[in-house]
């Protein structure tokens, strides 16, 4: 769970923008896109082959 403790003497604006920074790395939207629709064996063995590809050019 992505949290964000709004310091003292902190805008709000800037906490925003560190708690969509902190959801974009954590992939939390890419995730609820996801599992938004039903995902048949084919297209996980597909999205996993394309994670694997992409984590080797890294």
């Amino acid at each position: 769970m992505t949290q964000v403790t709004v310091g003292e003497n902190e805008g709000i604006e800037s906490a925003l923008r560190r708690f969509k920074r902190q959801v974009s790395k954590a992939g939390i939207f890419g995730e609820l896109k996801r599992l938004r629709h039903h995902e048949t064996p084919v297209e996980k063995y597909k999205r996993k082959l394309q994670q694997r590809r992409r984590s080797r050019r890294r």
